[in-house]
């Protein structure tokens, strides 16, 4: 089995292990679990997460080029550290709209919108439950309550910062560490799709604005390798291309020439 094979059959049931694993550590965390039912939500998150874990180191072992596969699936290994990063992937769906043009600039525009926007939500929820869990039973903690952790993790990933919440403990600041970068990271593509969507908009109607895209550069220049061939002839066709018919033709228009000199 090759590793393109493994990774179409394991796909959907780790889409439902990533769900499996936000409920578990949601449940965990939010209702502050103790004794058993502790127990059973952590064994669920480990089991899910050992998952996730295998999956890629499986995936790695049956690459033919390892440097190279690794290279090129970085979301993998995201996938793996993160397994509910999976869960964006569900909005494949969202990527398409009614009426929208196919072309490859708004596709890839609108995966990056979409995209963006759900790995940010997930990014959001997830921190609010790391920090709750760190810092819930701290002595001297703020952030004892989801609802506090929420409102903390959104004014951190959108780096508002009202300090009015702050972790105090050093697992609760490396998830601030955490949320900050990959809320910089996420904000930069959106930010800069947005951008590329309008200048799109404004230039639409201008060709001269339009910037030139790699296919058109190529036709253009297949059209100016033909016309070098032809021996750099733009116009209309000389004697050596004409039928037979019209080489008679003018064989007639000049003999007629002749005689009238």
């Amino acid at each position: 089995m090759d590793e393109r094979t493994w990774h179409t059959h394991t796909e959907m049931p780790l889409t439902v292990a990533s769900l499996i694993y936000l409920v578990a550590y949601s449940w965990r965390v939010i209702a502050d679990l103790t004794g058993t039912p502790f127990v059973v939500a952590t064994v669920v998150i480990l089991v899910t997460w050992a998952m996730f874990i295998a999956d890629y180191l499986v995936r790695l072992f049956l690459a033919k080029e390892r440097a190279r596969w690794f290279r090129k699936h970085l979301a993998a290994l995201a996938f793996a550290l993160i397994p509910v990063l999976r869960l964006v992937g569900l909005l494949r769906v969202l990527t398409r709209f009614p009426g929208m043009r196919t072309t490859a600039g708004n596709v890839l525009r609108t995966q990056l919108l979409v995209y963006g926007a759900g790995a940010s939500a997930v990014l959001i929820y997830i921190a609010s439950l790391a920090v709750l869990e760190a810092e819930r039973p701290a002595s001297g903690a703020n952030i004892t309550t989801f609802d506090v952790a929420l409102w903390w993790s959104v004014v951190t990933v959108t780096t508002t910062g009202y300090g009015d919440y702050t972790p105090i403990t050093s697992a609760g600041r490396w998830v601030a560490v955490g949320l900050m970068l990959g809320g910089v990271a996420l904000a930069g593509v959106i930010t800069a799709t947005l951008a590329s969507w309008v200048f799109d908009r404004a230039s639409r109607n201008n060709e001269e604005a339009e910037p030139a895209t790699r296919a058109q550069l190529r036709i253009l220049t297949e059209k100016v390798d033909a016309l070098a061939a032809r021996g750099g002839r733009t116009t209309g066709p000389d004697d050596g291309d004409r039928a037979p018919g019209d080489a008679r033709a003018a064989d007639s228009d000049d003999a007629d020439s002749d005689d009238g000199t």
